[in-house]
């Protein structure tokens, strides 16, 4: 079974990081430049949490204010589950599913290793099925269950 830190050894070095006193206008137009869907919120290099283009559009949008006045810390989200390098992709994917998060912080003990997607997933699923899809064994005798 595939783990977190094959996947996240994978991808690209995730360079998608916005500090938390940056305009939510910069951090959608840095979004909107990477072609991502999410920042990883910094703070003098520690990991504080994400903002999404999800959380702008369902939360931030909603104010009365301008893009331009509100800042990343105000509405990042950082209740995130967080999932460690040596977890099984299906791990995650449940994971996901209790919490409803499109995406998961992976930490090594205290430090920060990156961010699994629901879309990175998806991905693997696609390319490499066998770790996510197990084959069910053959039925015998009736197909109904009492």
């Amino acid at each position: 079974m595939e783990q977190v830190a094959d996947l996240l050894a994978k991808k690209a070095p995730q360079f998608n990081t916005v500090t938390t006193d940056s305009l939510v206008s910069d951090a959608l137009y840095q979004m909107s430049c990477e072609a991502v869907d999410f920042l990883i919120v910094l703070d003098k290099d520690k990991f504080k949490g994400i903002i999404s283009d999800h959380d702008i559009a369902s939360r931030i949008l909603l104010e009365d204010r301008p893009l331009k006045e509100i800042e990343v810390w105000e509405f990042m989200n950082t209740s995130l589950p967080v999932a460690t390098p040596d977890a099984s992709l299906q791990s995650c994917m449940q994971l996901m599913e209790r919490f409803s998060a499109r995406h998961l912080a992976v930490f090594d003990r205290f430090e920060f290793k990156g961010v699994i997607s629901s879309y990175d997933l998806m991905q693997e699923a696609m390319h490499s099925p066998q770790y996510f899809f197990e084959e069910e064994a053959p039925r015998r005798g009736y197909p109904w269950t009492y």
